[in-house]
Parts: C-alpha cells; sequence; structure tokens
C-alpha cells in the first residue's frame, strides 16, 4: 500500500502531540519536518530545541529549521501534503501549492472566530465557554481557507492556556486520521468559510501580561488563565515587576490596586471584588508562596500599587 507522504511544520506542543499520533497511525510517510530554529531560553540563555524537534529526533526523521520560508534555497520536498499546526513562520505560496493535494492547517477556534495568532488565549481573554478545532486547507489570506472538519470543545472554568491548549491537541490528534484520509479520499469535501462572520486575535506581547486592576476580578482571572505561563500576570510594585504566577478570584472589599495581607493570603483589589495571588515573583528573587512573600514584603500591606499600572501602553 502506498502511503500519502507528508512534509511536517510544526514547534510548540500543539504541533507535537499532533506530529506523535501521525508517527503512531503508520499510514503516512513524513517526508521531512520543518520546525523554528533552536531558541535560547532559561537562566543561562542556552540554546533549546522545539518540542517537536526533540520529537522528531527521538524518531529518527528529518528536520529542517529554516530562519525564513521565503529564502531562495529551501523548498519543500516533493509530497502529498503539507500539514501545518503551530508552526511560527508566513509559508509563501509557492510552498503551500506545491504539494499535491494543497496544504492542511489545524487551527485551535471556531473558524471563522478567532483568526490569528493567539486563538486559545483569546477565547480565555474573553470568557468564552467553548471553542473548537478546524481544520483547513490553506490559502495565501490568515486562516481563510475552506474547511475540512470542526469538532468542539468545552472550555471549563478555571482552564489555563496549558489545560485547554492540551484538550485542544489531543481533539486534533483523535480527528487527524478520519479527517485526511477521508480528503484524500474525496469523502470530505471543502465548505468555503462565511468572511462576515470572521472574527481577530492579535500576536501577545510581554506587555500583555501587566494587569490593569480597573476591571472586575473575573476579568482578570480570565487575563491569568489566557496568559499562564506567558508572558504571565504581572504589576508594578516599587519600581519593580512583581509576577502574580497563581491567583483566583476573591470578594474581599479593597480600594482599586489596594495590596492586602490577611490570613497568610494576598489580596489585591479590583474595579469590583479582589484577586487572591497565592503565589508570587519578585523581579530579580525566586518564585515564593504567599506566606512567604508576606514575611518579606510587610510595610506595603495596605499600600498601592505603582501608578505605572495603569498606563495605557
Amino acid at each position: 500500500m502506498n502511503l500519502a507522504s507528508i512534509n511536517f511544520f510544526g514547534t510548540h506542543n500543539f504541533a507535537s502531540t499532533v506530529l506523535e499520533k501521525i508517527i503512531q497511525t503508520e499510514q503516512f510517510k513524513i517526508i521531512q519536518v520543518i520546525t523554528m530554529p533552536d531558541k535560547p531560553a532559561g537562566r543561562h540563555q542556552e540554546a533549546r530545541a522545539s518540542a517537536v524537534k526533540r520529537l522528531a529526533l527521538e524518531n529518527g526523521l528529518t528536520i529542517v529549521q529554516p530562519d525564513s520560508l521565503r529564502q531562495a534555497e529551501f523548498t519543500t520536498l516533493e509530497s502529498d501534503l503539507n500539514i501545518v499546526v503551530d508552526y511560527g513562520l508566513i509559508i509563501p505560496k509557492k510552498i503551500l501549492q506545491k504539494p499535491k493535494r494543497g496544504s492542511i492547517n489545524i487551527h485551535p477556534s471556531n473558524l471563522p472566530a478567532y483568526r490569528g495568532p493567539s486563538p486559545i488565549q483569546s477565547v480565555l481573554l474573553n470568557g468564552e465557554h467553548s471553542t473548537a478545532v478546524s481544520f483547513m486547507i490553506m490559502d495565501e489570506q490568515m486562516d481563510h481557507g475552506p474547511i475540512l472538519a470542526q469538532k468542539p470543545v468545552q472550555i471549563d472554568p478555571d482552564d489555563t492556556y496549558i489545560e485547554l491548549n492540551l484538550k485542544l491537541a489531543q481533539v486534533a490528534s483523535d480527528m487527524f486520521l478520519n479527517v485526511i484520509s477521508g480528503y484524500l479520499s474525496g469523502l470530505i469535501k471543502p465548505v468555503p468559510q462565511n468572511d462576515d462572520q470572521a472574527t481577530y486575535c492579535a500576536r501577545l506581547e510581554r506587555q500583555s501580561g501587566l494587569v490593569d486592576f480597573d476591571q472586575p476580578a473575573p476579568k482578570i482571572y480570565n487575563q491569568y488563565r489566557a496568559l499562564t505561563p506567558w508572558p504571565g500576570l504581572w504589576v508594578r510594585l516599587n519600581g519593580k515587576r512583581l509576577k502574580l504566577l497563581k491567583i483566583q478570584p476573591a470578594t474581599l472589599p479593597l480600594l482599586t490596586g489596594q495590596i492586602k495581607f490577611l490570613k497568610g493570603s494576598v489580596y489585591i483589589g479590583c474595579q469590583t471584588g479582589s484577586i487572591q495571588a497565592m503565589e508570587l515573583q519578585m523581579e530579580g528573587k525566586k518564585a515564593v508562596t504567599a506566606e512567604s512573600f508576606i514575611n518579606g514584603n510587610q510595610k506595603i500591606n495596605g499600600c498601592q500599587l505603582d501608578d505605572p499600572l495603569y498606563e495605557k501602553k
């Protein structure tokens, strides 16, 4: 039996979960894996391979790591399909169209909703109760091509990016064989998206994690759910960055932006309600529990956070 051949484009954990499923099915020939170059990470800024590269190395797959896909010397090898999952670079038209059956992207949203680079974080930021996994045929426009299949995924009230990312990756992996086989055999036909219903999400930056406490506590909690672990929630305190590594909504009445220590817990006032911080990290120091933070910062009990907290940058 001739196996369908694919070039796999992917970088992060979502993509590695799907790649692992493809390997396990043994029904596809993976010609090469295209992933982002190793990036410096950690305290010592040592080069770290992507999740996809590590999996590809474990399975003896051919790996390519171009800095740009627009380089004249980079070309994908002949294949039936390109599979693109959480990759990270713009893929030019000549590469999208080179495979016999085109290029398929697995996008973690209910397209045409949340087109763009941060669909998982954006549904959490907006307090959505559900999202979806979408398989689509790629064209030159961002997340615009016709849909092959979609499956809804429930968002639980306390899901963070990590949990929702894992849920969506598992659903995508479970769908993969049936969707791709159905498309290649002609049983699944692509359906155009309704552009009138399209919504978009922006690329996240470090500044996205700055908390404005002039908002209701549930909205700030959604920000925490969406932006943990990166870029993470943070505030300014005495001119330094204070990371809020673990929080939950609370009802302790406080002034907006006021810090209060109570029974070994750290609270910060919001527009309505407050948040309780259970784990914090001051700039230049190690992460600590709320109790340890209180022991070393008694002088700020009852104080307001720095004014720059409210600057819109």
